[in-house]
């Protein structure tokens, strides 16, 4: 049975992503981000799914794995995001004094928590701060998580969807240590890949003509300062296309002629959301 890595407790929406992909794999909770890509790193039998962004908030963080690790993408997931507000059974809103959760998530539900004059208190995640709630037995404390936490730790969803704005999505990255992508067919592809430019002026510029000459079109372009430095940066991009098509292969070699490093990180479908 092979592995499946997400960072977080049972409950967390990671681990709902994963029960959504992966039926019959077993499924395990890595304590950071960083022991998940080394896990999979070390595992040719397991994968990891990762957060990568939230259509809200942005980035998520784990750039510089992806650029540690260079893990092979094998697709993408867009994990819808409901908040709940959890409580002990039998929890009234009233009774409720101290809320619970990720940054991200307390910032996503901040009309809701003011509304009602809830104190704010910042946990590493949505799952944790569901199970510790469960474990305080405090019905003056309460959660933001996922349905998932809810039947996890025995909670009770005492308000649905609170977030501010419906329709958020998290984009997750399946990734592992083999290499596999799909055959160049009839359907929508992104290849995904990072880049670090050789150090001359307008280097960036030059390098990224290829790409509008052949009249592909790049999704994503994002810098990283390399290694605690800031004049040494490398880029994370995604482009529409399969790397086995015409216009993305001569984008890609032009590319190249101003890299000093470059390295595909995977060829995968376009999830269907996208087109919506």
């Amino acid at each position: 049975m092979s592995k499946i890595y997400f960072q977080g407790t049972f409950g967390a929406y990671s681990h709902l992503a994963a029960l959504s992909i992966f039926k019959d794999a077993e499924i395990i909770p890595c304590k950071t981000f960083d022991e998940c890509f080394l896990k999979a790193s070390k595992d040719d039998n397991s994968k990891i799914i990762i957060p990568e962004s939230n259509r809200i908030t942005g980035n998520i963080g784990i750039e510089y794995l992806i650029f540690k690790y260079r893990l092979n993408i094998y697709s993408e997931y867009f994990q819808k995001i409901e908040h709940n507000l959890l409580g002990l059974p039998g929890t009234k809103i009233s009774d409720i004094k101290d809320v619970y959760s990720h940054g991200q998530a307390l910032s996503q539900c901040s009309k809701f928590i003011k509304s009602h004059h809830l104190v704010e208190h910042v946990r590493a995640d949505t799952a944790g701060s569901a199970e510790m709630v469960s474990k305080t037995k405090d019905k003056k404390k309460a959660a933001i998580a996922s349905s998932l936490s809810a039947k996890t730790y025995n909670l009770e969803i005492i308000k649905k969807n609170i977030e501010n704005e419906k329709g958020n999505l998290t984009r997750f990255l399946i990734m592992g240590k083999n290499i596999s992508q799909p055959e160049f067919g009839n359907k929508k592809y992104i290849t995904s890949f990072l880049f670090k430019l050789k150090s001359k002026p307008a280097a960036l510029y030059q390098s990224l003509g290829g790409f509008a000459i052949n009249g592909v079109n790049l999704t994503k372009l994002q810098s990283y300062p390399e290694k605690n430095t800031f004049d040494s940066f490398f880029f994370l991009c995604d482009l529409d296309g399969h790397i086995e098509d015409t216009k993305v292969q001569k984008s890609l070699e032009e590319l190249g002629l101003h890299c000093q490093d470059f390295h595909v990180l995977g060829v995968f479908e376009a999830d269907k959301i996208r087109e919506k």
